[in-house]
């Protein structure tokens, strides 16, 4: 199905969380060093995940059946967990973890929550979430220095 043009700038960042998860599962398959990783997966949070996650929780509106909204809320806090452990750790399965819950939170956003959107909100709220996506986000290339990964 093709996504509503609205939420096309929420789902270009998830293509970037995608590839900031297979990075991190590449440089762990490649023995990487746990700082570098938790470097990348730092400035990544800084400068891309946590704004996205804001984001969301400002333009992506309550519906119905909440459910979706109790299990992104949910994953959001899971990944901002994760970024702490991995932050106070040196265990290489905290960095899997936080690889594999973007990569899952993501898919569920994009196979799940907003197809249910697309279904149960009318145009005009999707052209208010489109305007909203306009004047808050400021999208930062992913350009960071180490390319650990290759």
């Amino acid at each position: 199905m093709k996504r509503n043009g609205n939420l096309v700038p929420l789902s270009r960042d998830h293509h970037f969380g995608l590839l900031c998860s297979w990075k991190i599962h590449q440089g762990i398959k490649k023995n990487v060093s746990y700082e570098r990783i938790k470097d990348y997966i730092n400035y990544y949070w800084k400068e891309n995940l946590s704004r996205h996650f804001e984001i969301e929780d400002i333009v992506l509106p309550e519906t119905e059946n909440n459910m979706f909204q109790i299990q992104m809320e949910k994953e959001h806090t899971e990944i901002r967990k994760l970024i702490n452990r991995i932050n106070q750790s040196q265990d290489i399965k905290v960095l899997e973890a936080f690889a594999d819950a973007l990569r899952s939170h993501i898919r569920f956003e994009e196979r799940n929550y907003f197809p249910h959107l697309e279904e149960v909100l009318s145009g005009e709220k999707m052209n208010d979430i489109g305007h909203q996506l306009e004047r808050i986000r400021h999208k930062k290339d992913d350009s960071y220095h180490d390319e650990f990964w290759k």
